[in-house]
């Protein structure tokens, strides 16, 4: 038989973890003024507001160049659009008394899914508490929570299932960590916080970082806001590039000496960049950058770490069938 539960001791449980959403809750902020529907914001220490950059602006995208013909040989197919230049850099939001507060924009990064706000008033913002790092590991049971609108907060329950290091965001950004969580997103939750059931803020949500949950740890979010905060950028080394997937045939792998089934074809070299520098042209393929094999985007992203800015570093290409080191310097993206 079944051990019998305890109806009281289920009902304690209950209404302890809504207890943890409630003091979480006095935290979160709806934050409005983008172009989307209203977001969430968790209030940060140092007084800001810390929601999810897709929320406030439009998200950089992607047009065919010259229209629906094919580009010639060597010409990159695509041009990044990012959002005007003329979006506001004053927000709106509001916490669980209803009073609407301005907010100016301290600094955001799209890369990470990542904005800073600050109150335009000086006023007694409800900080959340940050759990110590390392406190949270797969089982733990969390909540997302998020302020959708004013009137209510609102929470999804689930369990982390893990806790990685470091990850690529697909919007270009490489973190140190991250913790998937089985939590449902609903509208409104971007950019609200993930809490342990002690109420305490483990991490920020956002829906724009990956297809299934994940959410930025919040020592790491903690990291960026004081960067961002305080002036810098986040570092991202990059090479100037255009590239996609390709096999090596076996034929040029044995003449070459390689052993790498597949490497990235160069079909677009940004005039002026270090990829141009390094004496990198269209038609070459990359197989590893600094000692790590890139077989895809994602594989060089990872590759160029902040800390490869301004720092020479060695490539393998094949270059007409025939293997070539060559050393490229990483510059810092703008």
């Amino acid at each position: 038989m079944a051990p019998e539960v305890n109806p009281s001791l289920l009902a304690q449980f209950s209404d302890e973890l809504a207890d943890a959403v409630e003091r979480a809750g006095r935290s979160v902020y709806t934050v409005q003024g983008g172009r989307r529907q209203p977001g969430s914001g968790v209030a940060w220490p140092g007084g800001y507001i810390v929601t999810a950059d897709h929320i406030l602006f439009r998200d950089f995208f992607w047009i065919r160049s010259g229209g629906p013909r094919r580009p010639p040989p060597g010409a990159h197919p695509f041009t990044v659009r990012f959002p005007e230049p003329e979006q506001p850099q004053e927000f709106t939001v509001t916490g669980a008394d209803g009073k609407n507060l301005a907010a100016t924009l301290v600094g955001h990064d799209a890369s990470y899914d990542l904005a800073v706000l600050k109150l335009a008033e000086e006023s007694a913002l409800q900080i959340g508490d940050l759990a110590p790092i390392g406190s949270i590991r797969p089982g733990n049971l969390v909540f997302a929570v998020g302020r959708p609108t004013a009137s209510s907060v609102s929470s999804s329950f689930g369990a982390v299932n893990a806790v990685g290091e470091r990850w690529w965001t697909g919007r270009g950004g490489v973190i140190e960590g991250y913790i998937r969580a089985d939590v449902t997103m609903y509208p409104g939750f971007s950019g609200g916080p993930l809490v342990d059931v002690q109420g305490r803020v483990v991490g920020l949500n956002s829906s724009q970082l990956a297809r299934e949950h994940i959410a930025i740890p919040a020592a790491i979010v903690d990291t960026l806001v004081q960067k961002l905060v305080s002036g810098q950028q986040v570092r991202r080394a990059y090479l100037g590039l255009s590239s996609q997937p390709t096999h090596v045939p076996e034929s040029i792998r044995q003449k070459a000496g390689v052993d790498q089934e597949r490497g990235l074809l160069v079909i677009w070299v940004e005039p002026e960049s270090p990829a141009e520098q390094a004496g990198l042209i269209v038609g070459d393929v990359l197989l590893r950058l600094a000692g790590h094999p890139v077989t895809n985007g994602r594989e060089l992203l990872e590759a160029l770490t902040p800390d490869r800015v301004g720092k020479p570093v060695q490539m393998v290409v094949l270059r007409g069938g025939a293997r070539q080191e060559m050393t490229v310097t990483p510059s810092e993206r703008g």
